[in-house]
């Protein structure tokens, strides 16, 4: 008896851990979301002011930016309603149904709805950020944590060259040695490119001479609705910097979907040298140092990103077939009709996916969205692979009830030109608001997660 008493307080203490554990995670989502929607400086904060006209009803509303944050009582009311859910699910007395993500994210998205201006500007820009990116970037040794947490949100334009060095591992964050490890480094990919790329055809192998003409057919056909990158300077600085990268890189040489991984670190680093638009954009006037060193950052930066994802690019690209998988998974958890819809439709994720891990969604969004994008990227550091699939579920999910209307055929012609073009700041940060709160709930919660 006595023994059986025992175990049965160990077990009531086993559940009241589990529990509290389980409390302990939704509560703090919780305060991660009510912060998110009320503006706080924390990863994928949005700030939201009222829409004007309450008949604007479209799947993909376009916001304007706006330095305004007048609406307080908006944002309160989207974090109530954010409160009321998690609470609900996080009540120890209930069982846990993941459905229920769907309808809080609903809610979010439906009150959402009533706002047309954004001051998404704001956020990367305000005074605030910048002193605090001013802060960090002025210690004789930035601490890179604190870098991570703050460019999740968003880097200032102007900035964002030395911090995406810095978070890469490219530049070291003690300052003195910044300059001459950039200067060794960018003399570093001078050498690679005189004993790679340029040399006589006779010199290359057969292998070696065919991946060059593929880079040479790919970069034309690169970022094509922008037409900085038709620009012929431009696309012999993206041919060197592939084909270096490729040769250098022999577990995978040059796989289709790398040249689009460049292009925003092209354009970050050519707008240390370029001022106004892209679309007023010239390399032509540049000197051979500065496009040698734009090229060569471009370089080590990709080859850094790269080197957090080998497997996805060698031989059957095994990375993204599991990270689709993944994908897969977490959208039937999330949004159970959604996945049993495409599922009788015989639509499998590979079909659609493996392009967006692929090229991390560059051909999705339109390109000026993409450098903020990259900014959550490149904070998320070693672990971003994982977290992409929080990102492109919620990504997938922003069309659900579209999604669940379609057949096969045109499923397929959907997924495949999704209705992006008009997308503004707010659209993006939605998506990456949603992709935090799903992987605060799940990430330390695997057994969700299982069949």
């Amino acid at each position: 008896m006595r023994s059986n008493s025992h175990n049965n307080e160990e077990d009531q203490r086993k559940k009241e851990s589990t529990i509290s554990g389980l409390d302990s995670r939704f509560n703090q989502t919780l305060r991660n979301v009510q912060g998110l929607l009320k503006g706080r400086s924390i990863p994928g904060k949005i700030l939201l002011t009222r829409r004007s006209d309450p008949s604007l009803q479209e799947p993909s509303p376009e916001y304007e930016r706006s330095s305004s944050f007048k609406d307080a009582s908006s944002s309160d009311r989207m974090a109530k309603a954010v409160e009321e859910e998690v609470q609900s699910t996080s009540n120890p007395n209930k069982n846990i149904n993941v459905n229920q993500l769907k309808t809080s994210t609903s809610n979010i998205e439906n009150t959402s709805k009533e706002v047309q201006k954004s001051a998404m500007g704001a956020r990367a820009t305000d005074s605030a950020r910048v002193m605090k990116f001013t802060k960090v970037l002025s210690g004789t040794t930035v601490i890179l944590e604190n870098l991570h947490e703050l460019a999740w949100s968003g880097v200032p334009d102007y900035m964002r060259p030395d911090i995406w060095r810095l978070l890469l591992g490219y530049a070291p964050p003690n300052s003195d040695r910044r300059e001459g490890v950039l200067r060794r480094k960018r003399l570093e990919y001078l050498d690679c490119v005189s004993q790679c790329y340029d040399i006589p055809d006779s010199d290359r192998s057969d292998d070696e001479i065919n991946m060059l003409r593929q880079i040479a057919v790919d970069c034309p056909r690169t970022v094509p609705d922008v037409s900085f990158f038709q620009e012929p300077q431009v696309q012999k600085s993206l041919e060197r910097i592939l084909y270096t990268w490729a040769i250098r890189h022999p577990a995978s040489g040059y796989v289709q979907g790398i040249n689009d991984l460049a292009t925003p670190f092209l354009v970050v680093f050519l707008s240390e040298y370029l001022e106004g638009g892209m679309d007023g954009w010239s390399i032509s006037n540049l000197s051979p140092e500065k496009i040698s060193n734009m090229e060569a950052d471009c370089y080590w930066c990709l080859s850094n990103l790269l080197d957090g994802m080998q497997d996805h690019y060698t031989f059957a690209q095994p990375g993204i077939q599991r990270l689709v998988f993944k994908l897969k998974e977490l959208v039937r958890r999330i949004d159970e009709p959604v996945s049993r819809h495409m599922e009788e439709q015989g639509l499998e994720f590979l079909q659609f996916a493996f392009r967006w891990f692929n090229c991390l969604l560059i051909r999705e969004i339109p390109f000026h969205l993409v450098t903020r994008l990259w900014d959550t990227y490149l904070a998320e550091g070693d672990a971003l692979p994982d977290f992409l699939v929080y990102i492109f579920a919620s990504f997938l999910l922003t069309w659900s009830d579209k999604l669940q209307k379609l057949d096969f055929q045109e499923l397929v012609m959907f997924l495949q030109h999704l209705p992006t073009q008009n997308w503004t700041h707010p659209e993006l940060e939605m998506v990456l608001s949603r992709a935090f709160m799903w992987h605060s709930m799940f990430n330390n919660s695997p057994s969700h997660l299982a069949n």
